[in-house]
């Protein structure tokens, strides 16, 4: 079934990384006279080799619980954020704490990066947003409008547009030169716990623990679409394939799911975590073999095949919920971060190389 090839690709075929991310690959039948290939040369991989990522560097210093790790686009960086009301920024090849970026009165629940990894948008309790220059850890912009917590937020790819959800069950969309609101949906009746731009950001996805996943076109702020997860499959996080194509979304009934939004059809699930209480982002890999990736309330980072649904590996050493994760651009390396008793972020690396 062929239908989730070239999920990584780009049809402007404009990014750096477009190379990482070519279409599954078929089973390589090599003739029996073939010479083997030379030793050191790793295989390209094919999807359907297994992962082998084991544990690099462990990062502490945050407080309270992690809420969200993010890999800047140029791969350079990785932001964190949490309860503790602090974004730090990490050097994910030394675990190298860089700088804190201080400010919100209240906890984090979400980070985003521009495109260009200069500045990053922070989401909090404080009912603001902040646009941090990272580089400088001052704050250039602080986004009002907001009556309650704010839980979500996203950059388009262009980075002059940023999405925000909150627990009032509104969805703003703003101008980021400007720092004003462009819009504001009346989206949901709970809390919008993600919202994510598609490629060209003519549509947002949004979703809230009213159960409810919605497209919504970003000029109109009219609603294209809900999907409707099972009575007792609360979603909790989505998002756009890297493609375009595909949704991603995690809910409270311990099932990660695929969908074909056009036709509004699950595709696949990918099941063996625990997730039933927490709000854990799930998300692709492509830049080696084509993963899922979530954390889990077994204190566990999953992979799966996206295409068998296979669990591939498992990542062991974190002691208390893994809510976030997140993968590197360019390099097979994962980031993980997790809650209360434990509060480290963990980077991990395909021993495979990258």
């Amino acid at each position: 079934m062929n239908h989730l090839d070239n999920l990584g690709d780009s049809t402007t075929d404009d990014e750096a990384g477009s190379q990482t991310t070519e279409d599954e690959m078929p089973e390589r039948q090599v003739p029996a006279a073939a010479p083997p290939p030379p030793p050191p040369a790793p295989a390209p991989s094919t999807g359907r080799e297994r992962p082998h990522y084991e544990l690099r560097h462990t990062l502490r210093g945050h407080t309270e619980s992690i809420s969200a790790v993010k890999f800047s686009p140029d791969g350079t960086l990785l932001a964190s954020c949490g309860n503790d009301r602090v974004v730090k920024i990490w050097s994910p090849f030394t675990g190298e704490l860089i700088r804190n970026l201080n400010g919100h009165t209240k906890g984090l629940s979400d980070i985003a990066w521009s495109s260009d990894s200069v500045h990053l948008a922070s989401a909090s309790d404080d009912t603001t947003i902040r646009i941090w220059e990272v580089d400088t850890g001052l704050t250039i912009k602080t986004l009002k409008g907001h009556t309650s917590y704010v839980f979500c937020v996203n950059y388009n790819n262009a980075s002059n547009l940023l999405v925000s959800g909150g627990c009032e069950g509104e969805i703003r969309i703003w101008n980021v030169d400007k720092g004003k609101c462009l819009k504001k949906i009346l989206a949901h009746l709970d809390y919008v716990t993600a919202v994510h731009f598609n490629r060209d950001a003519s549509l947002i996805v949004s979703c809230a623990l009213d159960g409810l996943i919605r497209i919504w076109n970003t000029t109109t702020g009219q609603c294209l679409k809900t999907l409707a997860e099972s009575h007792d499959a609360i979603c909790q996080h989505v998002q756009f394939s890297p493609n375009s194509k595909y949704i991603l979304s995690t809910a409270h009934d311990s099932a990660i799911r695929l969908w074909d939004y056009q036709t509004s059809r699950c595709l696949k699930t990918y099941v063996g975590h625990t997730n039933q209480k927490y709000c854990i982002a799930a998300c692709f890999s492509v830049t080696g073999g084509k993963w899922i990736i979530s954390g889990s309330e077994d204190n566990k980072v999953y992979l799966w095949d996206l295409q068998s649904r296979e669990i591939v590996q498992t990542l062991e050493g974190h002691t208390d919920v893994v809510v976030a994760v997140a993968t590197h651009p360019q390099q097979n390396m994962i980031a993980s971060g997790s809650i209360d008793s434990d509060l480290t972020i963990r980077i991990w690396t395909d021993r495979g190389g990258s």
